[in-house]
């Protein structure tokens, strides 16, 4: 290392995330790789989760009206009043919880916040983390910045159901905390409520603090439920729950998210969250605060659009030769490319916008061990796309049918 190159954890973290190459060249994480791959080369982009619709007009017009009433300066570090209290209403009229706004919930700048500032002000060096795999990239960056380790618990497509048992194996003296997300990215696959069940039995057994990631928490099909593990007996106590506006009103570029739970939890996160960020997006928060107290009806819509989608995009994968697997939720589906001769996701990926004019996301990268979850040839497509985009991605993918 040259005297002037930066020292620190930076490199551990990067490691962590799969960022750094054996010889310390940092590089972009595969999501803003691909998505610069889609810009360049005019490629379908159905890798990077976005929406390419708007979020519902009440919700844009309420930003609008913020901004040009002058609600522009800083917020509270907590979040702006308005906001907090529409969050403790969203989790009563939802799921029956009750939170007091002032003190069990926290604004953050999206979820990623969220879970970094819990992670990092909850664990210690020596502790573990114990995650569901394969995994959204910042958890793993999260757990190294706070000094601890990850025990990692695989789904195993393509029923991506939980083991229990092996859930229960990795949990040790060590464990502090799990980390959960449901409905889960990048399977699309939601807890049951007897999963959440036997997570629960196990986080009070070995007095483990939970943080669940449900920012897909309205986005789910089939009349599938989604089911907040605070709400089982014993886990109101022992949980931050995660999720986001961005996600929910097709806005993910606002980020802003939340977390709530116990004060003293919501507390710890504050420390860690006023030094990453402070606050955020004032006018912005107005607006989601008005998103949350739109009708069911906003909400049943919202989540029959990405249905729909989720449906013809599954169909043209099928037709073209992928084996797709199940998808109760979020923005994603997984397919397996093998069947089309390609073994390797990441080298499949690359080549996909010149062999198709398609840009997706290889699984493996959500893998710390890949061919052991049997994760090799997976790939994660988008549908939270338009449907003539999807029609456009689908007739592009036949290109890749056997002759």
């Amino acid at each position: 290392m040259s005297p002037g190159a930066p020292r620190g954890r930076w490199q551990d973290v990067a490691r962590a995330a799969g960022l750094l190459s054996a010889d310390g060249v940092l590089a972009a994480t595969i999501f803003a790789e691909m998505s610069a791959i889609a810009v360049r080369t005019g490629a379908v982009n159905l890798g990077q989760g976005f929406p390419d619709t708007a979020g519902p007009r009440e919700v844009l017009d309420a930003a609008v009206a913020a901004i040009q009433g002058g609600i522009n300066q800083y917020p509270h570090g907590r979040g702006v009043p308005e906001l907090r209290a529409a969050i403790a209403g969203h989790q009563r009229r939802f799921y029956g919880l009750d939170l007091d706004p002032e003190r069990e919930v926290l604004v953050t700048v999206g979820a990623t916040e969220a879970i970094t500032s819990a992670v990092v002000a909850l664990c210690s060096p020596g502790e573990d983390v114990v995650m569901l795999e394969p995994y959204f990239d910042s958890y793993a960056a999260a757990v190294e910045l706070a000094g601890a380790e990850r025990r990692t618990v695989p789904l195993h497509f393509p029923a991506y159901r939980l083991d229990v048992g092996a859930l229960a194996a990795a949990i040790t003296p060590r464990t502090r905390m799990l980390l959960l997300n449901s409905p889960h990215n990048p399977t699309g696959q939601v807890l049951t409520r007897e999963e959440l069940a036997a997570v629960a039995t196990l986080a009070i057994e070995h007095d483990l603090i939970v943080v669940s990631d449900e920012v897909y928490e309205h986005l789910t099909f089939d009349g599938c439920e989604h089911v907040p593990i605070a709400t089982l007996p014993g886990m109101a106590e022992r949980t931050l729950t995660v999720s986001s506006g961005g996600k929910t009103f097709s806005v993910t570029g606002w980020k802003i998210g939340w977390l709530t739970g116990p004060a003293a939890l919501v507390d710890a996160a504050l420390t860690v969250k006023q030094f990453l960020s402070f606050a955020s997006g004032t006018p912005l928060q107005h607006a989601v605060a008005a998103g949350l107290a739109l009708p069911d009806e906003t909400y049943r819509l919202l989540g029959e659009r990405l249905q729909a989608g989720r449906d013809q995009l599954v169909a043209g994968l099928t037709e073209i030769g992928f084996t797709v697997a199940p998808t109760s939720g979020t923005y994603f589906v997984v397919a397996d490319a093998a069947p089309l001769g390609f073994p390797d996701s990441i080298d499949f990926c690359r080549r996909l916008p010149e062999l198709a004019g398609v840009v997706a996301i290889p699984v493996q990268v959500f893998h710390d061990q890949p061919d052991a979850a049997g994760a090799r040839s997976l790939v994660r497509f988008a549908f939270s796309k338009r449907p003539e985009v999807l029609t456009e991605a689908i007739d592009r993918l036949h290109r890749l049918r056997p002759l």
